[in-house]
């Protein structure tokens, strides 16, 4: 079966998307004059800045994936024989794998011939239909992870120590649940990003998963009266002058001049969510997100006004939390259950 799939290819390594000029800027066989190589060059970086740096490390990952592979069951991953790749699909469903992360993986496989300027072998029938196969037996629906609650938010603070951490940790939940901040944008946050007013607090996110051309969007965070975000706030930023707001803690009390992880911030929530005895497994860096959007629409805040703050783009996108927020309201039976 290997024997039967192979096929000479270009690169037996799977470093594509290392490469720094995609080959489709320059047609197959085209003479390039050195006076534009520079420029090319410059073009090429441009032209992988289409994808947010998540998503290329998320590309990245799943094309090593993929070419190590290729590599046990001896195919060339550079161009893929398309029935090596739906041989790769059914391995990955085979081992576990969901819907959602085989979708992306083909993506990647896709994005990999394209920065070579090849035809992309993931649009062949016998891919496609191995991967309607796939979605239709396993499903499509995503596991969400449970939203950190105003309630559930309240538990957690109560554990966090008095301590330099603590004060750290504090300001981390409490901005990334007050601001509906996805775990990536609060990590990127600089200290020039916020800005503090007898009112509350204006947060200034510069690049977000729907704002990839960096137009930016402020949001607002009320001082509050119970949660008291802005207090918060206002106590780490006594920490640190410039740079990034939130960042590692050296043993012995000394705050790094790096930034934290986007994966810290998610070993943060569970760590609390644990502590108030509540199941860190169910709990993730976007609990806080969804705790936000959770929290707003089960106290009846107009959906709208919940955009406002989560710059969600479409009112659908949001339904899914609403019908979590109000399932027991108005419900059709509660009269006679």
């Amino acid at each position: 079966m290997a024997e039967a799939l192979r096929r000479p290819g270009l690169d037996r390594r799977g470093d594509s998307l290392k490469k720094p000029l995609p080959g489709a800027l320059v047609p197959k066989g085209a003479a390039v004059p050195p006076a534009l190589i520079p420029s090319l060059a410059s073009a090429a970086s441009y032209a992988r800045a289409e994808k947010s740096e998540a998503t290329r490390k998320a590309y990245g990952a799943d094309w090593r994936h993929f070419t190590t592979w290729s590599q046990a069951v001896q195919q060339i991953a550079l161009p893929a024989n398309p029935a090596a790749i739906a041989a790769y699909l059914a391995h990955l469903a085979d081992h576990g794998r969901g819907s959602s992360t085989i979708s992306r993986r083909l993506a990647a496989i896709g994005y990999a011939h394209k920065l070579k300027g090849l035809d992309n072998p993931a649009n062949a029938e016998t891919v496609r239909a191995t991967l309607r196969g796939i979605r239709r037996r396993l499903g499509t629906a995503v596991t969400r992870k449970a939203p950190a609650t105003a309630r559930a938010l309240t538990a957690m603070l109560a554990q966090i120590p008095d301590s330099l951490t603590g004060k750290r940790d504090r300001a981390l939940l409490l901005l990334g649940f007050a601001a509906a901040l996805r775990r990536s944008e609060l990590v990127d946050l600089k200290v020039n990003d916020i800005e503090i007013s007898a009112e509350g607090a204006l947060i200034r996110v510069r690049r977000s998963k729907t704002d990839q051309e960096g137009a930016g969007h402020t949001i607002a965070i009320p001082r509050g009266e119970l949660l008291r975000p802005v207090e918060a706030i206002e106590a780490w930023l006594s920490e640190v002058s410039d740079g990034p707001i939130f960042r590692p803690i050296a043993k012995g009390g000394r705050v790094l001049a790096q930034t934290l992880t986007d994966r810290s911030v998610a070993s943060i929530v569970k760590r609390y969510a644990a502590a108030a005895g509540l199941d860190p497994k169910i709990f993730s860096g976007h609990s806080l997100r969804a705790g936000f959007v959770t929290s707003a629409l089960e106290h009846g805040a107009d959906l709208f006004k919940v955009m406002d703050v989560t710059r969600h783009r479409r009112v659908e996108t949001l339904k899914g939390y609403d019908r979590r927020a109000r399932a027991f309201r108005d419900h059709a039976g509660k009269d006679f259950l």
